[in-house]
């Protein structure tokens, strides 16, 4: 097994009033010897923001904002920023977020040339209903079953101003163009992620989901397998380029009588096709372990959302029980050859 160093909490809530109540899942770049952090910050009655902090080494906290970076400005994200992930394609940066508007957790994307001034670009993922969901996939009744059983709305007060969609979170691009084209990950459960490729993003239209969705079962990238992602997975980590393939570093959700449990797990992509897992870890990288992973605003929670590498170093960026940010690390060489022993056979996926 891969060893796994946990480095511990790195941001903690304060008393500014737009973190109040827990600081979470950030999104991590690098910039030279800096790490950026942009980090989801819940006050009381969680309505979350996007704060920023810098990083002067992995672990060390060298400046931080007592304001958000990022806050409500249209009625799609009116009641909260959530869960940031970043990248650097070409010369733009691609901050994606969840926007929730009190009853729909949607992919949203907001762009910078500075990591300063950002240009919110809007909902780009599907904004669809159940019902045509179901009409579009209606020949796919595997899908159909699967999304029965994670109906988000059920949980969620009725608004009548607001018409319920389907909730398509844990929107990440890649860190690049691959074959002229931006991909991204998103998710609708329980399955991980389903591809896209574009020329740009102006290709998202209308016509462009609906016949995504009638293809709906052949963009599934991953779903779940083992038993500590066997109630639905999702993604983490912006892809991470290697010779071996795109590592993803995804996190995975078993329930259990006390409840959900959230850990960090691996996966392989091919470098040129990343449609095609290449392999799995059969366990998991990490789990909830000690009192402030397992205990919190939601207990039991390894979220990870950012990653960078310094040398042969990779630290991941995770929320711990939704309530703090913390750090794990290990050896990435030592990563790919523990993944590499769990290739995916071909009929796995």
């Amino acid at each position: 097994m891969i060893k796994v160093i946990k480095e511990g909490i790195i941001l903690q809530k304060t008393t500014n009033e737009f973190e109040n109540e827990g600081v979470m899942n950030p999104a991590a770049i690098r910039d030279g010897s800096l790490i950026h952090l942009f980090y989801r910050a819940v006050r009381q009655g969680n309505f979350s923001t996007i704060g920023y902090c810098r990083l002067s080494s992995p672990l060390v906290v060298e400046e931080r904002s007592d304001e958000p970076l990022l806050s409500p400005e249209f009625d799609y994200e009116c009641k909260g920023l959530e869960d940031p992930r970043i990248v650097k394609i070409e010369d733009l940066y691609y901050l994606s977020y969840t926007a929730y508007d009190g009853v729909n957790a949607l992919g949203a994307l907001a762009v910078s040339e500075d990591l300063i001034h950002f240009q919110k670009k809007g909902v780009i993922v599907p904004q669809i209903t159940y019902e045509e969901f179901f009409h579009l996939t209606r020949k796919e009744k595997t899908a159909v079953q699967k999304e029965l059983c994670y109906n988000e709305h059920a949980r969620v007060m009725e608004n009548g101003e607001i018409q319920p969609l389907v909730w398509d979170k844990n929107l990440i691009f890649f860190p690049r163009k691959i074959h002229n084209k931006l991909c991204f990950l998103h998710r609708i459960k329980p399955d991980i992620q389903i591809l896209v490729a574009i020329s740009n993003l102006d290709k998202l239209t209308d016509a462009f989901w609906q016949d995504y969705f009638l293809h709906f079962s052949e963009k599934i990238v991953l779903s779940p397998k083992y038993a500590h992602e066997s109630s639905y997975i999702g993604g983490g980590c912006p892809p991470i380029e290697t010779m071996a393939g795109w590592l993803i570093i995804y996190h995975g959700v078993r329930d259990t009588k006390e409840g959900y449990i959230y850990a960090a797990c691996a996966a392989l992509l091919d470098l040129n096709d990343p449609t095609k897992e290449i392999a799995r870890l059969s366990y998991p990288l990490f789990v909830p372990e000690f009192s402030w992973e397992k205990r919190g605003e939601v207990n039991n929670v390894c979220f990870p959302t950012g990653a960078v590498v310094f040398n042969d170093t990779l630290f991941i960026y995770y929320g711990a029980a939704d309530e703090q940010v913390a750090c794990a690390s290990m050896s990435l060489t030592e990563l790919i050859r523990e993944l590499l022993q769990h290739p995916t056979t071909k009929d796995a996926k």
